[in-house]
């Protein structure tokens, strides 16, 4: 039998490029941009963001989200 390579980054990218949804990404920075998916390949994604373009290497990205990030609780 043989194995199945899921890559479940290429099935979420793909799924969001279809569907046009806004992203919040956030960076290994701490910076986060927020925008639409436009292009991904196996290194780097581009997002659409205030009428710009912006390559971004997926290794500069800690997260990315389909909706509102999580606010973080004040101690």
């Amino acid at each position: 039998m043989g194995k199945h390579n899921i890559n479940i980054q290429d099935g979420f990218l793909f799924q969001n490029l279809k569907e046009a949804q806004t992203m919040h990404v956030e960076l290994i920075t701490g910076r986060s941009l927020v925008g639409r998916l436009k292009r991904f390949d196996r290194f780097a994604v581009v997002i659409e963001s205030g009428g710009n373009e912006i390559l971004v290497y997926k290794h500069a990205i800690s997260t990315i989200a389909t909706t509102a990030p999580p606010q973080q609780a004040n101690a």
